[in-house]
């Protein structure tokens, strides 16, 4: 069973977790979850060009995980909750769903030996008589 979601929030769904997908942009999401940072002083914690950097903060824009702002001369790159919210919230609809998958299983196991207790019952009762 697929779950449909509405088609503009399917997107943002796939723009959020495709930007989650990349290990510097989990790290750039996590600094700038603990406060903001501008674009330079991002860069200078990455063994990569300054322009990587930036390629990596509009991955994360697009997918409204940050939100970057003009400070003076300084480009501020600050965390945007409400996405990585809207994120988790689609995990734990996937999570209840496996859930319940789970349940239904358990539940079918179980009356498995109920039944298979049944037809023994009748089984002897049937080659008794």
């Amino acid at each position: 069973m697929v779950v449909q979601l509405e088609p503009l929030r399917q997107a943002e769904i796939d723009a959020i977790f495709h930007a989650l997908a990349d290990a510097t942009r989990r790290d750039i999401v996590a600094r700038v979850i603990e406060r903001e940072q501008s674009v330079s002083g991002l860069a200078a914690s990455y063994a990569m060009s300054f322009a990587a950097v930036q390629k990596h903060i509009a991955v994360l824009e697009r997918a409204s995980l940050v939100v970057k702002s003009q400070r003076g001369r300084e480009r501020i790159v600050r965390a945007e909750p409400a996405a990585i919210a809207r994120a988790r919230a689609v995990l734990e609809h996937y999570e209840t769903l496996w859930r319940h998958r789970a349940a239904a299983i358990d539940a079918i196991l179980a009356e498995e030996p109920e039944q298979q207790g049944e037809e023994h019952a009748r089984h002897r009762r049937h080659h008794r008589s």
